[in-house]
């Protein structure tokens, strides 16, 4: 009984330690009504995870499109930050006005990347990429880097807002670290089950 509860919560805290990155998974083929262009599927965003690493003062954002990135098609990625003063809110006529940003990461399908002036290499592999940016490059303008908020958009160019194929999250912006009631229901979630486990073992104890 005992090991049993000690395994559950090392479990536990194994994943506490793990599962810092907020993640949004995203439908496939849910381009925009709004978009004009090819429906390529590496500009079709399936899965958007954003990590912050305070040890390392960095960021590690990482994404899964629906379809090998191909860097002989027409596209890029943009990542919206949103550091404390996102007032930037420009795609409210195509439904996505929640999209708050004050920064923009620019990621080429080679993986050339760049924000704010400084160079960035992101690594491509098939139907990923991911890349790290140091909270150097994003200082805050009022928020705690856990508390940034960012979004990811494809583009097959620059300049319109029908150019824009997916947004992930669709008309929000994701934290940088997972909600605190995340892990208040994962860790109550243990709690139940260690109860359970002492209901059992008391009914299954015989009788003196």
């Amino acid at each position: 009984m005992r090991r049993i509860l000690l395994a559950a919560s090392a479990i536990a805290m194994l994943s506490f330690g793990a599962a810092r990155a907020s993640t949004v998974v995203d439908p496939v083929g849910d381009f925009l009504p709004s978009f004009v262009g090819a429906h390529d599927a590496d500009l079709d965003v399936t899965l958007f995870s954003v990590d912050y690493d305070p040890v390392g003062a960095a960021f590690h954002l990482s994404a899964r499109l629906a379809g090998a990135i191909d860097p002989s098609k027409a596209g890029l990625y943009v990542i919206g930050v949103n550091t404390g003063t996102g007032l930037i809110r420009p795609f409210a006529s195509i439904g996505e006005g929640n999209v708050i940003f004050n920064q923009a990461i620019v990621i080429r399908k080679t993986g050339v990347g760049a924000v704010s002036g400084h160079a960035l290499l992101a690594t491509i592999a098939g139907d990923r990429f991911s890349v790290i940016v140091p909270l150097s490059f994003l200082p805050s303008t009022g928020f705690a880097p856990k508390n940034y908020g960012f979004n990811l958009w494809p583009r097959n160019g620059t300049g319109k807002n029908s150019q824009i194929s997916d947004f992930s999250p669709e008309n929000a912006n994701l934290a940088s670290v997972p909600e605190p009631a995340t892990w208040a229901m994962m860790l109550a979630g243990v709690g139940l089950a260690g109860g359970a486990l002492r209901r059992r073992t008391r009914r299954l104890a015989p009788a003196a």
